[in-house]
């Protein structure tokens, strides 16, 4: 035997599950009994399973380099125990040319991020095809983490538990007006209409997207209570402020160079004294713009182009320069990690399905997407924050001047009644 093969073929039988590896002539590599096979089509694959370079194996099997024959849970157990190292070292401003590194990222963060582009990248994933999304995603197609607030809640409770656990968050009030910036399918805005008569508009990106909304909106008699809108964050008018702003899962589009805009125009966008829910994913670790061993560059390539995650701490720091005041932050890695294994298992049920209504290469890569992400968040490599802040207001509310105001009362006991 070749070996490097021998050298190969001892690593694979060690893992636990066991992982077999089939060469393009027909070779195997590992345990007869293995739980999960790889049958490669291309030889330079070897390499890249070799090297623990699981991104790259990815992009592999999504090209039809590479065919899986395993569940994608027994797959990212395996994962995990090839990777060479914490994949959130990786980082391009280390070293001594990493402050040429930072200005290269920045810049690079600036062309990505035009309005046009980030167009164009929120379309290339969230409009690949409704019916493919309403194949795994709960009723109310929520795409962002769940509330598990009891431990034997389904996904669709769960989604309902963060709509409602966001909107206490807000204090919601009958008759304030609403803005959901990156709203999705409608999820949060429609639950805030209806129960906590809110006038709510929403903005997305997402062509298909903004009409399944306003279909909903209109099904349901919302029309002139809820509005959607094709615009980007960006191009809102600042005129009319609004009482309470969320953003959820949507600022992972901003990118880094942008973070400051982006809080300086939900600064100009909230009434003084008025609350705003920042909730998405960010960096497990401090200094890496992506996670290592070719997962980063698999995220960008198929699923998030322009995707940037910062440090909960950079987060708040860029928050915090544009005026804002952090008041609550709660850490929900774990519910990710359990929304994401909800929405694999799902997919995985109707894969067949999946298949008439996209392209393989897409099924493949979502497979494999949502089951590495759900690792990740389990690892800590990414992690879920509310972030919950305020535009301090001097004025309170007899009219005189006093302090920093603002609707939050500093207690959390509020939320939970």
């Amino acid at each position: 035997m070749n070996p490097l093969h021998a050298v190969l073929e001892r690593k694979l039988v060690a893992l636990e599950p066991s992982l077999a590896v089939v060469l393009p002539g027909g070779q195997r590599l590992g345990s007869a009994q293995a739980r999960v096979t790889l049958t490669l089509h291309d030889l330079a694959s070897l390499g890249h399973v070799a090297q623990g370079e699981i991104g790259r194996v990815a992009q592999d099997h999504v090209e039809g380099r590479v065919d899986l024959d395993g569940s994608v849970r027994d797959l990212m157990a395996v994962a995990t125990q090839m990777l060479e190292g914490d994949p959130t070292l990786a980082s391009t401003d280390r070293g001594p040319l990493g402050w040429w590194r930072g200005i290269a990222r920045r810049s690079r963060s600036l062309a990505q991020h035009r309005a046009d582009a980030d167009a164009r990248q929120v379309q290339f994933h969230y409009d690949v095809s409704d019916d493919f999304y309403a194949l795994w995603l709960d009723p109310l197609r929520v795409y962002s983490c769940a509330y598990y607030r009891e431990a034997g809640m389904t996904l669709g409770e769960a989604q309902q538990a963060k709509l409602d656990h966001i909107c206490r968050k807000l204090m919601l009030r009958e008759g304030e007006r609403f803005l959901d910036i990156g709203a999705g399918w409608g999820g949060l805005m429609l639950w805030a209409a209806e129960h906590y008569g809110v006038q709510a508009q929403g903005i997305t990106l997402s062509k298909n997207q903004h009409a399944h909304v306003n279909r909903v909106i209109d099904e349901r008699g919302l029309r002139g209570r809820v509005t959607m809108e094709l615009c980007d964050y960006r191009h809102l008018p600042e005129s009319e402020p609004f009482d309470k702003i969320a953003s959820i899962g949507m600022f992972e589009h901003v990118g880094q160079a942008l973070l400051p805009a982006y809080f300086g125009k939900i600064w100009r966008l909230l009434k003084p004294g008025g609350l705003l829910m920042n909730h998405g994913i960010t960096a497990g670790g401090t200094r890496n713009e992506q996670l290592g061993a070719g997962m980063g560059d698999f995220i960008e390539r198929y699923i998030f182009p322009g995707g940037e995650l910062e440090h909960v701490s950079h987060v708040l720091g860029a928050m915090s320069e544009a005026g804002l005041e952090a008041l609550d932050v709660e850490n929900l890695r774990p519910h990710y990690a359990r929304t994401l294994w909800d929405w694999s298992d799902a997919l995985e049920r109707r894969l067949d399905a999946a298949r008439t209504v996209t392209r393989d290469s897409v099924v493949r890569a979502y497979r494999l997407y949502l089951a590495g992400s759900a690792m990740s968040f389990e690892y800590g490599w990414i992690s879920l924050f509310q972030m919950l802040a305020a535009r301090p207001s001097r004025r309170v509310g007899d009219g005189s001047m006093r302090g920093a105001q603002s609707q939050y009362p500093f207690e959390r006991s509020y939320i939970y009644r």
